[in-house]
């Protein structure tokens, strides 16, 4: 009981591998995804504040690192069936919610309740934070497909997944997103010219859409 719990069930991440049911050439963790969605985030805050944008670091830290948590209960629903719908996709996070709200009721000392109800809330919202963590988020499941793409894997979804994380940035107006779109993206675009997938056309498709 107590934190006891929610430190051993932290080790459920790592057994959750992402995109499942689909050929990889390398398995990801949601734990794996977790820690390089606070890395992402880093540097697109430092983007943000170089262009004279407060950051609250603090909540940010908080809403990256714990982002994923409720997918201990639910486990990780591929994208285009947790997108398939608003309304399905809002009746998963009731779901995902409900079950993170029970696990801290059950599990966590009555001082700390507060707390954890903050950190593990859904985190992406209209704050600057919040857009970060969309963008952070959907970064890693570019960087997912792309190596995947990279690779020659024919499988549909990680077009679909690099596609739509595409269209889905660079609809968000941030500083850090205009930087990617300009100075970083060039470069992958670049670099998976190799591939025998045509990942410039596809890239070009996402960004005209």
């Amino acid at each position: 009981m107590g934190i006891h719990t929610y430190f051993q069930s932290l080790t459920d991440l790592e057994r959750i591998i992402r995109c499942p049911g689909k050929f990889k050439f390398q398995e990801h963790s949601v734990s794996a995804h977790s820690w390089k969605v606070v890395q992402y985030a880093k540097t697109l805050a430092d983007i943000e504040e170089s262009h004279g944008v407060t950051v609250d670091w603090k909540k940010l830290y908080e809403i990256t690192s714990s982002h994923d948590y409720g997918e201990i209960f639910i486990g990780d629903i591929k994208t285009p069936v947790k997108h398939y719908s608003l309304e399905l996709r809002s009746m998963l996070q009731q779901v995902e919610e409900g079950m993170v709200a029970h696990f801290i009721d059950e599990h966590i000392p009555e001082e700390f309740k507060p707390i954890f109800r903050r950190q593990l809330r859904e985190g992406k919202d209209d704050s600057v934070e919040g857009q970060i963590l969309e963008v952070a988020d959907k970064l890693d499941q570019i960087y997912e497909a792309f190596a995947e793409l990279q690779r020659g894997n024919t499988e549909k979804e990680f077009i679909v997944m690099y596609r739509s994380a595409l269209i889905k940035i660079k609809g968000i107006k941030l500083h850090c997103v205009a930087y990617f779109l300009q100075h970083i993206l060039p470069d992958m675009v670049s670099e998976g010219a190799r591939s025998p997938i045509d990942i410039a056309t596809i890239t070009n498709e996402a960004l005209a859409s």
